[in-house]
């Protein structure tokens, strides 16, 4: 399964034949000034709630990839107003796609639209595809919740938030990585603004104490998982 990274909490995936992006936010991210957002391409689109920093760039990808958005039906409902026809609303639960299974959970945060409009309730994913099988906690504190993870699904990996003041911390995506029985994580939502910023190099010593992984890839950069 290939994972590129776009910067801030923005994503992508690809397995099965299908490249799904999550969260995208390029823009307006000055630290993916070299991202040309025109170039990337999806098959699916998800959003983990409504803030700008996660969906600043879904309308123009989606007019032109012709990608399936997939959120919560408040989101979608916004998604709708910005000329985009092809979504899939859900709530919390799992539903079927071409890619495979994908539970819906909660995450402790918020979730209000870019125009002021409510986001419902913000969320986080399991992916069960054909490769591998992977959580995405969305933009989250930790919370007790993560320990029904594992009854879900066996990770090969997971996407946690790591910069602290609007989600988890380091110290506390340890606790999450713990909860959710999930050696290796990849880091985002840190450094883009001066809120989040943090030391990488004691970050992934701090992962490294507690017996696990953590990869923090490039904006841009392609990895092998």
């Amino acid at each position: 399964m290939k994972f590129t990274f776009y910067g801030h909490a923005c994503f992508a995936v690809e397995t099965g034949g299908k490249k799904i992006l999550f969260d995208p936010f390029i823009t307006h991210n000055e630290l993916a000034k070299d991202i040309n957002v025109d170039t990337i391409g999806a098959d699916f689109i998800l959003l983990s709630h409504g803030h700008s920093d996660h969906v600043a760039d879904v309308a123009s990808i989606a007019k032109r990839t012709g990608a399936l958005v997939i959120a919560a039906y408040e989101v979608i409902d916004w998604v709708k107003k910005q000329g985009i026809e092809n979504v899939h609303p859900i709530n919390f639960g799992a539903t079927i796609f071409p890619f495979g299974k994908l539970h819906f959970l909660p995450a402790a945060h918020s979730s209000t639209m870019p125009d002021g409009s409510s986001g419902g309730a913000p969320g986080g994913f399991i992916l069960h595809g054909a490769e591998k099988k992977f959580y995405y906690s969305g933009d989250t504190c930790v919370t007790m919740d993560m320990q029904l993870v594992p009854r879900y699904a066996k990770l090969d990996f997971a996407i946690l938030p790591i910069g602290g003041n609007f989600t988890m911390d380091v110290e506390d995506a340890v606790i999450a990585a713990e909860f959710i029985q999930c050696k290796k994580i990849i880091g985002v939502h840190y450094d883009t603004f001066g809120y989040i910023k943090i030391n990488k190099d004691e970050a992934k010593a701090t992962f490294a104490a507690a017996g696990n992984e953590l990869l923090l890839p490039a904006i841009g950069e392609t990895i092998e998982l």
